[in-house]
């Protein structure tokens, strides 16, 4: 009898550990985004390039509602969209009236930041760069804290206008704007 009762303290133990644990799968779009072009988002600042055109060439920045102020056209709607359609855009704009033909090109001149939370040596905001991955925006955020379980950890992410949160091994890689919080570990 004593031997049942200490069973079922351990399995009512064990279960009420599980209810508290919030992981969650990550949501397949997770991971689809990284094989998608990149879309521009508040922060990014581009290199708009019109040929033969010294007074309109300059690097914008895309502006907290999402928009891109280049002259003679005023703001463009940038959120959401790829270099490759801010380029369309921009011409179209300039051939109502301002260009006959213009050629512009639009380059990523500096992404939106990181941020590191949580388990870290100096958590904070971080300048994104191609290629960086979980484990690479640790060690910039100063490495694991002692207590940090260093496992997985889990990352905010804005996809297509609705904000995700999945937990991923530290070798996925992260896309500006993104959130990393590294857990403490249970032991």
């Amino acid at each position: 009898m004593k031997s049942t009762a200490s069973l079922f303290h351990a399995l009512l133990a064990v279960s009420m550990l599980a209810g508290c644990s919030s992981y969650r799968p990550t949501p397949a779009a997770f991971h689809e985004v990284l094989d998608q072009p990149y879309r521009l988002g508040a922060g990014d600042r581009v290199r708009v390039t019109v040929f033969e055109q010294e007074g309109l060439t300059n690097t914008y920045s895309v502006d907290q509602s999402g928009y891109l102020s280049f002259p003679l056209v005023g703001a463009i709607p940038a959120r959401g969209h790829t270099a490759q359609q801010m380029e369309k855009e921009i011409a179209d704009k300039l051939r109502q009236g301002y260009l006959r033909d213009p050629d512009v090109s639009v380059e990523i001149d500096r992404y939106r930041p990181i941020f590191v939370m949580g388990e870290v040596g100096a958590a904070g905001q971080y300048s994104y760069v191609p290629g960086l991955t979980v484990q690479k925006a640790i060690a910039i955020a100063g490495g694991f804290s002692p207590r940090a379980n260093q496992e997985s950890v889990d990352i905010t992410r804005d996809i297509n206008g609705k904000v995700m949160t999945g937990r991923v091994v530290t070798s996925d890689p992260l896309l500006p704007g993104d959130t990393v919080y590294v857990r403490e570990r249970l032991f």
